[in-house]
């Protein structure tokens, strides 16, 4: 069962939160350091992941799960922490349901799927959806609890809802929908702490416990690149309805903030 996007938003407010994108970010950009020029779209909870890309990337979307919610992204114009301030400027988030994306074929060149996966009950229908929007050559970073690891183990945070992974469940699942698994790396080495002065601790100390007991990592964070074959066939006999339905692109003007 999905977590409600009012819960979601409420914790990544909130000092572990904010230190959790943080963490999760970091590795994220190690796999992607430059998006310059690309198309990058978020399925999930991704919008504390996403506004690292949104200076160089050409278009950056969010769609969130219809069993989810939706809240509106950009949030703030400005820096609500500073300022006090929220003034909304456009809005780059849709509502769809994660088995029939509202998006072109080969449209996007990086996807960062969060909080979904654990929680989808149609995970084969959503990376087939997954295959289909990514380019040629396209590639994909999932972020999932990690079934070994402390965070899935209470429900103080996203991480310890829906159903957690090991690394060689999640690379099966890639390769059996035609995604082909490249690189794994992990994050939140410590517990899932909520004083702010054990919070410093989990920044200090995530380097040292990436290497030492990435095992026991929080959350593990995979990257997969799309597969081509010669012919379609295999995405069109197992999705018949490919052959027939016509989604809606998502126009240019949508994206531009």
């Amino acid at each position: 069962m999905f977590q409600d996007v009012v819960d979601l938003r409420a914790f990544y407010d909130s000092a572990p939160g904010r230190v959790t994108a943080r963490l999760i970010r970091r590795q994220i950009r190690k796999l992607w350091p430059d998006i310059t020029g690309m198309d990058v779209m978020g399925l999930g909870y991704a919008p504390p992941y996403l506004d690292i890309f949104r200076a160089h990337a050409r278009h950056v979307i969010s769609i969130m799960p219809a069993a989810q919610g939706v809240i509106r992204w950009p949030r703030y114009n400005g820096d609500p922490e500073k300022d006090g301030t929220h003034r909304y400027r456009g809005n780059l988030t849709a509502l769809a349901h994660e088995g029939n994306l509202p998006v072109k074929d080969a449209a996007i060149d990086r996807i960062i799927m969060v909080h979904i996966l654990e929680h989808s009950p149609e995970s084969r229908a959503l990376l087939r959806e997954v295959w289909r929007t990514l380019a040629p050559g396209g590639r994909v970073i999932v972020v999932v609890p990690n079934r070994l690891g402390l965070w899935a183990r209470t429900d103080r945070t996203p991480f310890g809802h829906g159903t957690p992974f090991s690394a060689l469940q999640l690379r099966r699942l890639f390769s059996d929908n035609m995604l082909t698994p490249i690189r794994t790396t992990s994050a939140l080495h410590l517990p899932p702490f909520k004083r702010r002065s054990l919070l410093s601790l989990m920044s200090s100390l995530e380097t040292i416990g990436q290497r030492w007991w990435h095992n026991l990592a929080g959350v593990l964070i995979i990257e997969a690149e799309k597969q081509i074959y010669a012919t379609g066939s295999r995405v069109e006999q197992n999705n018949p309805r490919h052959k027939h339905v016509n989604r809606p692109a998502i126009a240019g003007n949508q994206f531009d903030s």
